[in-house]
């Protein structure tokens, strides 16, 4: 794929499907994606998740971890170059008894127009309360 705009709208379509309708996408992904969550506070997870399967398993080990109040939503998406969708999410859960949104720089590569590997970094230091 080398539309940049269809590769920002396929990535687009992602967050409404988190976490129960990732099947709906299936098309999307590669075989062999990897999804890497990078969070040394949540060492648990900290980790990199292989295939579709792994990241529904990546979701629902959050949901585990955040009593099932995990969602996200896109704030920005946009192409860098051909290969490489860039989002500003925003997600929000409650994690210790402290309900809060941060802001999260997610990396998606795409390769033969698939899905092939995204990296999801989370603002460890930006968090703002929502009590």
């Amino acid at each position: 794929m080398n539309n940049e705009r269809a590769s920002v709208d396929m990535i687009s379509s992602i967050p409404p499907l988190i976490p129960d309708r990732l099947d709906e996408a299936v098309d999307h992904f590669a075989d062999d994606f990897e999804w890497h969550y990078f969070n040394k506070h949540l060492p648990q997870i900290n980790k990199t998740y292989e295939g579709l399967n792994g990241f529904k398993q990546f979701f629902k080990d959050l949901a585990e971890i955040t009593g099932g109040t995990f969602n996200v939503s896109l704030k920005e998406a946009y192409a860098l170059g051909n290969e490489f969708v860039i989002v500003h999410a925003l997600p929000n859960m409650t994690l210790d008894g402290q309900s809060f949104e941060t802001d999260a720089a997610v990396v998606w590569r795409i390769v033969d127009g698939k899905i092939a590997e995204a990296w999801d970094i989370p603002g460890v230091n930006s968090a703002i309360r929502q009590d």
